[in-house]
């Protein structure tokens, strides 16, 4: 049976399946999140980016799950990389958020036109690791080379990457060198959601994919709960957004089956190599043009 956690390379254990909650506002962010974690979720991901730190925070108290058994983490936004804005942006999210620490802090994307606020940004997150403010450090979005760039100039190696990842794009040379460099891979978009919002790219969705219909059938599961125990025997993390409390639950009920080598391999063959976000490559903060606004 696979594990419900994953060991980091500092040592720190993360679940392995959590909630995100991008595109998720209002009441409806902090509905999703107290349902999360009475469902017996214990990852929470947010952003600075998201807007909705201060709706987590809330869903997190409204709970009644203790701070000490959640894991939350939150990401950087581009336009506060650099030293000194991400100490202060770092201090922004965490009084949105209600907490006094995080458990995992993530560069959002990298900025390769700004290589050297990218790395001074991230040695911000590494003075907060040693200061005990946040219990790990990583990474989103970031490509193979931007990686190896931020490895040869910073003292940590993140602990994990967050990259979008479902069957349609499953990114095999990322996810290898991760491995290399024991960076534990997250999925963001898990299920294919990312095309609901970024535009078609011409591929089947990948919960009305044909191949994964039929493997949910046979096991008497969903198409979702399937392509996320799919993720879980890859060893990855997967963070599926939701705000439907029986989606919710449906996510997370995904430690009572297992995918025998065939259904792997069949779903490993769905790859399209295209993917339905942005290329990191792209992203800058002219191309996603965000305000963060103050705590």
């Amino acid at each position: 049976m696979t594990a419900k956690t994953i060991s980091l390379n500092n040592g720190v254990e993360m679940p392995a399946m959590g909630l995100g909650v991008l595109q998720s506002e209002g009441g409806e962010a902090t509905s999703a999140v107290s349902t999360a974690l009475k469902s017996g979720y214990r990852l929470i991901d947010t952003a600075a980016a998201y807007f909705n730190e201060r709706e987590v925070g809330q869903g997190i108290r409204d709970s009644g799950v203790d701070r000490g058994d959640i894991f939350l983490t939150t990401k950087l936004w581009m336009t506060d990389y650099g030293f000194e804005g991400a100490l202060r942006a770092f201090d922004t999210s965490i009084a949105k958020l209600g907490v006094d620490y995080l458990d995992l802090y993530l560069l959002h994307w990298p900025w390769p036109a700004n290589v050297s606020q990218t790395i001074a940004a991230f040695k911000a997150a590494e003075r907060l690791l040693a200061e005990g403010r946040v219990r790990a450090i990583g990474v989103a979005n970031f490509k193979p080379d931007h990686l190896r760039a931020l490895v040869r100039e910073t003292d940590v190696v993140p602990a994990v990457n967050q990259v979008e990842l479902h069957p349609n794009f499953q990114q095999p040379d990322q996810v290898a060198l991760h491995r290399e460099l024991s960076i534990v891979t997250q999925a963001w978009s898990p299920i294919g959601g990312v095309y609901g919002w970024a535009g078609e790219n011409g591929a089947v969705r990948p919960l009305q994919n044909e191949t994964i219909q039929a493997i949910a059938e046979a096991h008497g599961k969903t198409p979702a709960q399937v392509i996320l125990r799919w993720h879980l025997q890859e060893g990855r993390s997967a963070i599926p957004k939701s705000v439907t409390p029986e989606r919710i639950v449906e996510n997370v009920d995904v430690f009572d089956f297992e995918l025998p080598a065939w259904d792997m391999a069949a779903i490993a063959k769905l790859d399209t190599g295209r993917r339905g976000a942005i290329d990191p490559d792209d992203a800058t903060p002219e191309v996603i043009d965000l305000t963060i606004d103050a705590a």
